[in-house]
């Protein structure tokens, strides 16, 4: 699963706090049933543009990974949580929704898992076709 959220918020104070998106990616992946398997990485990004600034944070879990973007100056963020594990998307959206406070927003949910059936044949942008056995 790879769910995608991109939203903007109310609270600038939210998208600019470094402490808040490490302690979110420290504490979420437990809340959804995943193993953390590294420390949270969240910087601050300052851009060419003074209006691109924000917290960027990523976190590894067992299942693959969670980021977080933001915009502080829009009030924006993106949101990927993604997972070759199955977790409740809706119930991932509303936390989300709270605790940046969004006010509007859009969400993707991508299946990523594919069968062994539907990837026999399939060529890859290598050139390299895979079967079901693997690749060949």
């Amino acid at each position: 699963m790879h769910l995608i959220i991109d939203g903007f918020g109310n609270d600038p104070k939210v998208m600019q706090d470094e402490r808040f998106i490490y302690e979110l990616l420290d504490t979420y992946p437990a809340k959804i049933g995943m193993t953390k398997i590294s420390q949270p990485f969240v910087l601050t990004y300052k851009g060419l543009k003074p209006e691109d600034w924000g917290v960027s944070g990523f976190v590894f879990i067992a299942e693959s990974h969670i980021s977080i973007h933001t915009f502080a100056e829009r009030c924006y963020v993106n949101i990927d949580v993604f997972s070759c594990k199955d977790f409740n998307a809706d119930s991932a959206i509303e936390f989300f929704r709270e605790q940046f406070k969004l006010i509007k927003f859009s969400t993707r949910l991508l299946s990523r898992e594919w069968d062994r059936m539907e990837l026999s044949g399939v060529s890859d942008t290598s050139g390299s076709t895979w079967v079901a056995d693997g690749k060949i």
